[in-house]
């Protein structure tokens, strides 16, 4: 049996209609292989970007200030971490010196009498914010970092009939993260012109 033209023509175009089927499906199989791997490799680096942004959130030091003791005192705590050591420094202007104390706070009894000496001569019944400047340590992971942050003390004198003035603490709240003594310094100059 031997076959006629037109029927070794058509022959041939199912074998190359055959053979392009065959190379597409190839070329639909490397495209889906491709994007296989490119959506798993975006999937691995949007991971790594989350897990990269997650540790960052718990090593970052955020500094909170609250009352204690009946307003003799603040607090002061970190919600993600135990602050170690704590340094606490106050504007040069009331001369007094840097504390160090075992448990993270800030006591009236530090400042009451420098503020009230640099707060004399004008009316008894004033207001106003001391800025100090507090350094924490503390633990994220096995490294041991360190934070600063300003605090601003707010604080009230009132008058007494007998025994000059005295200061109460209002209210602590941590103005901004990071600083510098020259910061407070500045912020204490102002605080003193209003």
């Amino acid at each position: 049996m031997s076959e006629s033209a037109d029927q070794a023509r058509t022959r041939r175009r199912w074998i190359t209609l055959a053979e392009l089927v065959a190379v597409s499906g190839v070329i639909i199989a490397a495209l889906t292989f491709w994007m296989n791997w490119s959506d798993h490799r975006a999937s691995e680096r949007d991971r790594a970007v989350t897990e990269e942004k997650t540790r960052a959130a718990e090593a970052r030091f955020a500094l909170r200030a609250e009352l204690a003791s009946d307003g003799d005192e603040v607090r002061l705590s970190d919600p993600r971490h135990e602050l170690l050591d704590t340094s606490v420094i106050f504007p040069a202007a009331l001369k007094l010196t840097a504390r160090t104390p075992a448990t993270a706070r800030i006591e009236r009894d530090w400042f009451a009498d420098a503020v009230l000496k640099a707060t004399d001569g004008g009316v008894d019944e004033r207001e106003g914010r001391l800025p100090v400047l507090v350094t924490a340590s503390y633990r994220v992971g096995e490294a041991t970092r360190t934070g600063r942050a300003i605090v601003d003390l707010v604080w009230r004198t009132h008058g007494r009939m007998i025994g000059g003035r005295t200061l109460t603490i209002e209210a602590a709240r941590v103005r901004e993260t990071g600083g510098s003594a020259a910061r407070i310094d500045a912020l204490w100059a102002a605080e003193l012109k209003r």
